[in-house]
């Protein structure tokens, strides 16, 4: 019957597309978005420098918490430096210290960051694993659905101002053959206030809440299942699976959407 044909082509619960929001500095404006984010079952990443906290414009240490609940707490360096500037002891004091504030806050592992200003080269990049960081987020836009080949490089698909367009695109999207669709989208939430259109917020929440086609889902959900299906462990012809991960996973098996349960041993065929 020859080996058995799998692909990576499915999010938790069998679906095909995801999206991701990702926001940085911890602004007053978040608390508006978080509870529009909340209104609307959207989930979001947001990159806070803990060295801004309490300062005139910026979230306090004490809300932290409480204000993030449900979303993810990332990083974003303590003082917001241009890390590519930076020695290597202040890179990795501005990421150990941000992690470390940040967790005794958040009270779980911060796994991974955004660049200050967008901005980083090979060096701050090699020097992101020893430090505890899993991903990264670029500024740099690409405008497509696929998943990140490199965490570490993480590019988005657009920024917020042309999230609108993107959804859409995605809602509409019916690939003939299928593939985890990624919708990564990332800005700051003072700029909605900058520009006035707080309605895109609004917009985008109607069109993406109640779409149960579209798993809403943190960077580090992504990597973690990202990691996941990597982990799976095949028979020679791939008729039989493990999953020695704690997350289950869905893949495609000669074209059909499986399950495998944390920790399940499956035939396929």
């Amino acid at each position: 019957m020859g080996n058995v044909s799998i692909r990576f082509d499915r999010f938790p619960g069998g679906l095909s597309k995801a999206v991701v929001f990702s926001f940085d500095d911890g602004r007053d404006q978040d608390r508006r978005l978080v509870q529009a984010f909340n209104r609307y079952g959207l989930k979001g990443t947001f990159h806070l420098n803990s060295g801004t906290f309490g300062q005139e414009g910026y979230i306090r240490a004490e809300e932290v918490a409480d204000l993030y609940r449900g979303h993810e707490i990332s990083a974003h360096t303590v003082t917001h430096p241009f890390l590519e500037q930076s020695p290597d002891d202040q890179i990795a004091e501005e990421l150990i210290a941000d992690r470390r504030n940040l967790e005794a806050i958040a009270g779980y592992p911060v796994r991974g960051m955004s660049y200050p200003f967008g901005t980083y080269n090979d060096r701050v990049v090699r020097a992101l694993p020893a430090l505890g960081i899993e991903y990264a987020r670029t500024v740099q836009s690409h405008g497509g659905f696929h998943m990140p080949d490199d965490p570490l490089r993480w590019h988005p698909t657009c920024h917020h101002k042309d999230m609108l367009e993107k959804i859409e695109q995605l809602l509409a999207s019916n690939s003939w053959f299928s593939r985890m669709e990624l919708l990564f989208i990332w800005g700051h939430s003072y700029e909605f206030d900058h520009d006035d259109n707080w309605e895109l917020v609004d917009r985008a929440g109607e069109l993406l809440g109640g779409e149960e086609s579209i798993w809403k889902a943190s960077m580090t959900d992504i990597v973690s299942y990202q990691n996941a299906l990597r982990a799976l462990r095949f028979s020679v012809d791939r008729s039989m699976v493990h999953n020695p991960n704690a997350l289950e996973v869905w893949v495609s098996a000669d074209g059909e959407a499986v399950r495998i349960a944390a920790g399940e041993t499956k035939r396929l065929r």
